[in-house]
């Protein structure tokens, strides 16, 4: 089991029941120059972590901007490899990921070698997480790249065997992601039955554009909500967003 200052805090809102608000930042679609004001709005709108990465990253800018956005603030850096080359010392964590819902074994272990070297030399907090692609209603470019198809929406017994079968091979988190741009968010239904059948975090992603879906995903169950595409669009949403999971965690209690 993963014993860092990050996973422990991660483990900690499963075991206390609290959800987390995660701002996903593709440096391919940002500048460094932008990293100081996101730092700025992230710092103001309490945001409890920042995934750094993206499926490709065409751009050799991730250690600049992670460098950039610590020198504004202490929230934690954590990378969200889509690649073997997406590895910074200079963050905080790395989401190791596996992607359980498919069935390519390049992305199940093969890529795993080839990063291995570099990620033992960075020093880095790994994170063994189990990454399920949902179908959220439009191709992926994850579902692309490893040629998988994703788990249907419909079908949250599936999601919760998938996550079972994460969990029994030691991932320390579940995965679950609509994918960048997905028509339709992962249902609250599902959230809840793999979140309260499993002891460890569950992550959220892909497609949630609204404060009220950030609330209702706390609601069901997920430890952290992650949200980038509609951050992109309108960084202000930051703060709306995050305070929806801020009520949703009062509410809970």
């Amino acid at each position: 089991m993963a014993t860092g200052k990050v996973y422990q805090d991660l483990l900690t809102r499963k075991q206390q029941g609290k959800s987390g608000f995660a701002v996903l930042v593709d440096p391919d679609k940002v500048a460094p120059s932008d990293m100081p004001h996101l730092a700025s709005l992230c710092n103001d709108a309490g945001v409890d972590y920042i995934l750094m990465g993206g499926s490709l990253v065409v751009a050799d800018t991730l250690d600049t901007c992670i460098q950039r956005f610590k020198a504004e603030s202490n929230i934690p850096v954590i990378l969200f490899p889509g690649s073997p080359s997406q590895v910074s010392p200079y963050a905080d964590a790395l989401l190791y990921l596996s992607l359980i819902s498919g069935r390519n074994a390049e992305h199940l272990i093969g890529q795993h070698v080839i990063s291995a070297p570099a990620v033992k030399a960075s020093g880095l907090e790994v994170i063994s997480t189990g990454y399920m692609v949902i179908d959220g209603g439009a191709p992926t470019t994850v579902s692309y790249i490893s040629n998988s198809a994703p788990i249907p929406a419909n079908k949250p017994d599936i999601a919760l065997c998938t996550a079972w079968a994460g969990e029994l091979q030691g991932k320390h988190i579940i995965y679950m992601d609509a994918g960048s741009g997905a028509r339709n968010p992962i249902s609250e239904e599902m959230i809840h039955k793999v979140s309260s059948h499993i002891d460890i975090p569950l992550f959220i992603g892909g497609g949630i554009h609204t404060p009220e879906k950030v609330y209702a995903n706390c609601k069901a169950g997920a430890n952290i909500i992650v949200v980038g595409n509609a951050i992109e669009r309108d960084p202000m949403l930051i703060k709306e967003l995050a305070q929806a999971g801020k009520e949703a965690i009062a509410m809970i209690k």
